[in-house]
């Protein structure tokens, strides 16, 4: 079986990695499929069986590439879709799964080529439109409205990656039969061609993390406005006022975004406990949490589930996390520490998870639990099978 992968994104580089392509990707190779995995010129390439990654070439004029809609990404997937007509003229594929944007273009292209059409949905496009800024012009969100639900409505599949986009598929009209809820919940190791190692050479080791003689809370992951890092440091400084040891450890985030943080904190006394280590590979990043008393996930605003809270779960580590349906569609009570997406709540939470070591246990072995029993590599190999078997059957 033959399968063309599309992912306009940034693969395996320091801003953007897409390691739900590369693990569904790593799935499908697994049991059988052959795949060609089209993607942004960014980056580096894997080094799995059964996979070729194709690329676009890399436009270096353009920068990195950031996370949401932008001008850039408009530019290059033009290339996207003339590599896609490329590849459907040379190569005969079983099915096209296309990922987000990238389904727009598919859809037209299917009556010509006839391919069975799958469309991984990691987020609704209209949304994120105005989510990041990108316009409020009504024709405009008007248009890929309509785009997103007339390819929800033809594709043979459709994958979503929470229950919050499953929910808006089932109104979109999609048959349930052919909806997938396959959350991005696998966080293997990723090998890299001729490597032997995630790294990418945009990322950088952190310098000597300085030691915290107190309880270490730690934060990794992007710096956007909607992860809620300014509440975060906010209520770390009253954490301070009962833990004067604690250290705040945020990993990742641009050079901009770690310098108003840096104001933040100093305005607010908490300057010398916040440690900035910026983007580390992937590797670091996780000796960085396995060092954390405490994770968090302070997002104070959207729909979808944040991948690292499968990590989270999976840690060891009691999480603190907001009260917000980004995460209460995974999370609750029995598995971690909920609060309010506002300062005092989350300096409660924070200092109940290191003053309270027994709930915090028991926490910890509920989500163990849960991680497991709902979102393991089992069970994510098993919804990735059941997938194929609908769109080869």
């Amino acid at each position: 079986m033959k399968a063309l992968v599309i992912a306009p994104q940034p693969f395996f580089a320091a801003r953007g990695t897409p390691f739900s392509v590369y693990y569904r990707s790593l799935v499908m190779s697994k049991l059988g499929v052959q795949v060609d995995l089209l993607c942004y010129g960014e980056g580096e390439d894997i080094d799995v069986p059964n996979i070729r990654v194709v690329r676009i070439p890399r436009f270096r004029f353009l920068g990195p590439i950031r996370i949401g809609p932008s001008p850039q990404k408009l530019f290059l997937d033009i290339f996207m879709l003339l590599w896609t007509i490329g590849l459907l003229l040379r190569r005969r594929y079983d099915y096209v799964h296309a990922h987000e944007e990238s389904v727009f273009w598919c859809r037209f292209l299917n009556p010509v080529f006839r391919f069975r059409l799958a469309y991984d949905m990691h987020s609704s496009l209209p949304q994120q439109l105005t989510n990041f800024g990108f316009t409020r012009n009504r024709l405009v969100i008007g248009t890929f409205r309509w785009l997103e639900r007339s390819a929800l409505k033809t594709s043979e599949a459709v994958i979503t990656i929470c229950p919050d986009l499953r929910d808006y598929a089932l109104e979109a009209g999609v048959d349930p039969q052919r909806l997938f809820l396959i959350e991005n919940s696998i966080f293997d190791e990723v090998r890299l061609a001729g490597e032997g190692t995630e790294a990418s050479p945009e990322d950088s080791e952190p310098t000597h993390i300085p030691s915290a003689s107190g309880p270490r809370v730690v934060y990794a992951g992007t710096f956007e406005a909607y992860q809620g890092l300014d509440i975060l440091v906010r209520a770390f400084a009253l954490v301070l006022k009962r833990q004067p040891g604690a250290q705040l450890l945020l990993v990742g985030g641009r050079p901009d975004q770690i310098e108003e943080l840096q104001r933040l904190a100093r305005d607010v006394n908490a300057g010398e406990r916040c440690v900035f280590t910026g983007r580390v590979s992937k590797s670091a990043a996780m000796r960085l949490l396995e060092s954390a008393d405490v994770l968090v996930s302070p997002r104070s605003e959207g729909t979808n589930t944040p991948l690292k809270v499968y990590e989270q779960l999976a840690s060891g580590k009691p999480l603190v996390a907001t009260n917000i349906w980004s995460h209460t569609q995974v999370l609750n009570e029995d598995v971690c520490f909920l609060v309010e997406p506002e300062p005092d709540s989350m300096a409660q939470g924070l200092l109940r998870a290191v003053t309270d070591p027994e709930t915090a246990g028991q926490r910890v072995q509920a989500a163990r639990k849960l991680y497991s029993t709902a979102y393991s590599r089992p069970v994510y190999e098993q919804k990735v099978h059941d997938f194929l078997v609908l769109l080869t059957h």
